[in-house]
């Protein structure tokens, strides 16, 4: 127990000196570049209990056992079992085999979870968005300190973004209400004109200027791009995706064609005329299935607020796109509050939670491969070890350094299939569990399951012949005379 304690506290003291910088990593992990973590990582008592408890638990439980097992055996049997001539008898080895096992398939879980996860985040990266994001700057614009009446906000807002799009190097810009895959959403349940209003069908909607799609690289598919014409009180319209067209007009021709759309009870219902068709883009998530989409002019838009939101497409890097921006909107009015940040970094801070999880799955899958390589490495050393004197005999009989390496290879591999077949059993239920944090990937993927078995194999393989070899090097006088 005295040398259980002992192994047990220099683990628990490494991992003291250890937790600091590893938590300033994962908190790194869940910071992102608008929203900044801070976690007070200072050790306190129950940190310190903690650690101390479970250093005292593992003591216990894996020093006790083998404590009790030797002072089991009678002195008649173990002057017999260590006796010159014998060889290692595989009963010593029953408990140490059962433990790597476990260690193999728990490895294998975690293996298999950080492949799972990794994929899920690669399938999501992927993704289409059915826009290009690299290059948009968004700016947030602020308006209230002007006190501007509200008729005069939208003219406002309109002589601003033509500023911003006066900048030389600025490709596109466009002024939203809603950002694509911000995690906002606006809906309403609309009809087609000429159906009955009981075939209401729910449409997210986003307001947009002239130039929305042409900022995001969306194309355009059909009929016409938004333009002066459209205005606060010119007949309403809007631009309408494919999945608009699938699942309100059947996939036809939508073109010309009218829906109601009521905005509640203080406001009237209108019916707006669709003038242009546009690729499939994600709303609201990046997992989430395209859904119908109805843009509609900005300009038409009767309630005007005193925020707006600029996305800016620009040749020059950030930093010049940013002083730019700020420079012509403050010759404007020095009132106005503007923040800027990155669109191709907030999409991928909403992958947070994919990030996080691929992160620390992975860490924790390298981790528990290590573990399980060194235990299998552990327990084949020191059964070469105990079998040296059987090894000599076998030698002495003609048994060639191959056969050697074959026969503790052999033992070692039975280890490892033995835990790689439960720990697939246990990875298929633990993936199910986890599914709801899986995108394009199933739980029991073949491909999955194959690469982390294949990867624990290899390496334990690899950490099996080590001792193997060494067992192939021994002299067969010296093994005999072991003991």
């Amino acid at each position: 127990m005295a040398e259980s304690l002992l192994v047990a506290a220099a683990g628990a003291g490494l991992g003291l000196l250890l937790s600091h910088s590893l938590g300033q990593v994962l908190v790194s992990l869940i910071s992102t570049e608008r929203n900044r973590a801070f976690v007070d990582l200072a050790p306190d008592w129950r940190v310190l209990a903690f650690t101390l408890g479970l250093a005292i638990l593992t003591c216990f439980l894996f020093g006790l056992a083998p404590a009790v097992r030797a002072t089991g055996s009678g002195s008649a049997e173990a002057l017999k079992a260590g006796g010159r001539g014998n060889t290692a008898g595989r009963d010593r080895f029953g408990l140490r085999r059962a433990l790597v096992t476990i260690q193999v398939a728990l490895c294998l879980v975690l293996l298999v979870g950080a492949l799972l996860f990794s994929r899920s985040l690669g399938k999501l990266l992927s993704v289409d968005p059915g826009f290009r994001s690299k290059g948009i700057l968004i700016a947030d614009v602020d308006l209230r300190q002007l006190n501007l009446d509200p008729d005069r906000r939208q003219p406002f807002k309109r002589d601003l973004l033509a500023q911003v799009r006066a900048i030389p190097g600025v490709d596109a810009a466009a002024e939203t209400e809603l950002v694509p895959l911000s995690g906002n959403a606006a809906n309403n349940e609309i009809w087609m004109d000429g159906q009955d209003s009981g075939q209401k069908k729910t449409v997210y909607k986003s307001w947009v200027s002239p130039g929305y799609f042409q900022t995001l690289e969306t194309p355009l598919l059909a009929g016409r791009d938004f333009d002066e014409r459209d205005t606060a009180t010119s007949p309403k319209v809007a631009i309408v995706n494919q999945s608009f067209a699938r699942a309100l007009n059947n996939g036809a021709n939508a073109i010309g064609m009218s829906f109601h759309l009521p905005l509640g009870p203080h406001h009237p219902e209108f019916i707006i005329q669709i003038v242009g068709l546009v690729k499939d883009t994600k709303y609201h998530d990046l997992r989430d299935e395209n859904v119908p989409i109805a843009f509609i002019p900005v300009a038409q838009d009767a309630d005007a607020d005193d925020f707006d939101t600029f996305m800016i497409r620009s040749r020059l890097p950030p930093g010049d796109t940013i002083s730019a921006v700020k420079r012509r909107l403050a010759d404007a009015n020095p009132e106005i509050s503007i923040t800027f940040h990155a669109f191709e970094s907030d999409i991928r801070d909403s992958l947070l939670r994919e990030r996080l999880m691929a992160t620390l799955s992975g860490f924790f899958g390298l981790l528990a491969a290590m573990l399980a390589v060194i235990g299998l490495y552990g327990v084949m050393s020191y059964m070469v070890q105990r079998r040296t004197n059987e090894i000599g005999i076998r030698m002495a009989l003609g048994a060639g350094r191959s056969r050697i390496v074959g026969i503790i290879l052999l033992e070692a591999l039975s280890l490892l299939a033995i835990g790689i077949v439960v720990g697939l059993g246990l990875s298929v239920v633990m993936g199910k569990a986890a599914s709801s944090l899986l995108f394009g990937v199933k739980p029991a993927d073949p491909l999955t399951l194959g690469l982390a078995a294949a990867l624990l194999a290899a390496v334990a393989a690899a950490a099996s012949y080590i001792p193997a070899w060494r067992a192939s090097k021994v002299d067969p006088m010296v093994a005999l005379r072991c003991e």
